[in-house]
């Protein structure tokens, strides 16, 4: 097969994952021990495609027999989330909590929350985010949202011809 034709074929699927119905759920998998473009595309495509659920599976044990990890031996759990506080507030084995300083207040909240119900107090270690590379707003899924929300609605706008002409700025 030609290169010409794997782009055929790869522009073909890009044009049948924008017309066809999403599935019910999907499920993705990696080592997500080094994040990177590579995963977030992966983690992008797999909401796109995912109607009702995305189930993510990472690497443990010996899948991590031949890969050079950040931390060998470091125990990796994912854990959903469907309430704001999650694990964070019942598990008697966690020291510390990571927040970003736009989710300090989460953290104390946190605390005060596992201080009602007798649990240990975290240490809250604080993050600076990235700046957004256009924007140099701070890196964060709230603000990739509205950007992609901002996206959508001039995409829409050119589509049905009420997009500003560069001679009306």
């Amino acid at each position: 097969m030609g290169s010409n034709e794997l782009v055929s074929d790869l522009e073909k699927a890009f044009e049948n994952r924008l017309v066809r119905e999403p599935y019910g759920s999907v499920v993705l998998g990696g080592t997500f021990d080094r994040l990177h473009d590579g995963h977030r595309l992966l983690l992008k495509a797999a909401a796109e495609f995912a109607r009702d659920r995305v189930v993510v599976g990472v690497c443990d044990g010996p899948m991590l027999a031949d890969k050079e990890s950040i931390k060998p031996g470091l125990n990796v759990k994912t854990e959903a989330i469907v309430e704001p506080y999650g694990l964070s507030i019942v598990d008697d084995n966690l020291d510390a909590i990571i927040v970003s300083k736009e989710t300090w207040a989460g953290g104390i909240s946190v605390n005060k929350r596992r201080a009602e119900k007798g649990l240990p107090q975290l240490k809250i270690e604080v993050v600076d985010l990235l700046p957004e590379e256009n924007s140099g707003e701070k890196l964060s899924s709230t603000a990739l949202r509205r950007l992609d929300a901002e996206k959508s609605k001039l995409q829409t706008n050119m589509v049905h011809g009420q997009g500003e002409s560069m001679t009306n700025r």
